[in-house]
């Protein structure tokens, strides 16, 4: 991608993506909960400690920027949808650091 096309549509989108899974998370963990008879707290300590289980419920809440993606998508504005994949991309790094070290 050539820098001296980028827009505020594409850092709109890569905000948006960003932020969507930091918002997405609890709900996912209050969802769980509630379907497994969980507390927040318990489930939440879990996420802290475990890392396995913080890849699976980071991953998760990234899938939810698959609905801005098709969203973007569908009213044709491909910028904001560009940024919402690089704001996915963004937490690679991290999944990646939690699996390995």
């Amino acid at each position: 991608m050539n820098l001296k096309k980028w827009s505020i549509d594409h850092t709109k989108g890569m905000l948006l993506g960003i932020l969507t899974p930091l918002v997405v998370l609890p709900v996912v963990l209050l969802i769980i909960g509630w379907v497994q008879n969980y507390y927040f707290e318990q489930l939440w300590s879990q996420l802290v400690v475990n890392k396995p289980y913080r890849i699976k419920m980071i991953t998760i809440s990234i899938i939810a920027n698959l609905g801005w993606f098709y969203f973007f998508l569908n009213k044709e504005r491909f910028n904001f949808a560009m940024g919402v994949i690089l704001g996915s991309i963004i937490f690679a790094p991290y999944i990646i650091y939690i699996k390995f070290f």
